[in-house]
């Protein structure tokens, strides 16, 4: 019976709520399965006929090494998402390709060193959120207002002394309101949409693994959905992605119309409870690769 391991890390047991309904619904399709941490240097990864990464959370402040681990573990059974998005994914720097492309994302200035911060700062007049191109779970990801400029340019500067690339985007008011709406794809079907509270509406964060969330069920609006479709498209048709699941982040720009804000193809929460048949769609979508 083909073997399937879900990719996790230590920090994230008993924190994935997607993972127990996944392990459920393999099991339910037939599929042995089990979760180990990409980190632990015990596990044989080549005993199973696919990997899956799921909630591999702890690899920011190690990325190279978590890449050299997906490159060995490709190199000995099936690795999904492949290490070739990993790479391409895990730096946010992939945003200014999409935006290249034509898509709608959300407005950034990119720093690469302390010279770039000024110009960056003054672009937009009002809040403005400064994050690490390399982050998760809103890691790092601090919003300031107007009145705290030379704090955003401290801010940026210490990441950028710490070899970090930087962004800058100007804050979306209509957040506070409306939310972020993530649409999910499994094998490059739309499956389903949830909200996301605004994280930032109190300014600061401070988390740990990845920041608390208030998730619920969402119906995605027409033109959400088109964008995401244009998403995806462009994921096959121009960079050569068939990502087993993808995640688009979206945002309303300031005249409401959705603005993508991240492609997760590597880590994402897919907040299967939203959605009835979610997790048993992930586990066939798993099944049919093994296939």
């Amino acid at each position: 019976m083909p073997r399937i391991l879900i990719a996790s890390c230590a920090g994230a047991a008993g924190r994935d709520d997607d993972e127990p309904l996944l392990l459920a619904a393999l099991a339910e399709a037939g599929l042995t399965a089990a979760t180990a941490d990409w980190a632990d240097p015990g596990v044989d990864w080549g005993s199973a006929d696919v990997v899956v990464i799921r909630s591999t959370w702890d690899y920011v402040e190690r990325r190279d090494e978590f890449l050299a681990w997906a490159r060995r573990v490709e190199a000995v059974t099936t690795l999904l998402n492949p290490a070739d998005v990993l790479t391409w994914n895990t730096d946010k720097r992939y945003l200014a390709e999409l935006a290249d492309a034509g898509l709608p994302v959300v407005p950034t200035a990119w720093l690469a060193d302390a010279a770039d911060v000024p110009a960056a700062l003054a672009r937009w007049a009002g809040d403005v959120v400064v994050k690490p191109a390399v982050s998760a779970g809103a890691r790092d990801t601090v919003r300031f207002p107007p009145a705290e400029r030379a704090e955003a340019a401290a801010f940026a500067g210490r990441l950028l002394a710490e070899g970090r690339a930087v962004l800058v985007q100007p804050y979306l008011d209509r957040l506070d309101t409306e939310g972020e709406t993530g649409l999910v794809y499994l094998d490059g079907t739309y499956s389903h949409a949830f909200g996301k509270a605004a994280l930032l509406a109190g300014g600061r964060l401070a988390p740990d693994l990845f920041a608390e969330e208030t998730i619920t069920a969402r119906t995605a609006t027409d033109g959400q959905r088109r964008v995401g479709d244009d998403v995806l498209t462009e994921l096959r048709t121009r960079r050569g992605i068939e990502p087993l699941y993808a995640r688009v982040d979206l945002v309303p720009g300031p005249d409401g119309a959705p603005l993508v804000l991240e492609v997760e193809l590597t880590e994402p929460s897919l907040f299967l409870h939203v959605a009835d048949g979610a997790a048993a769609r992930l586990a066939a979508t798993i099944g049919a690769r093994l296939g």
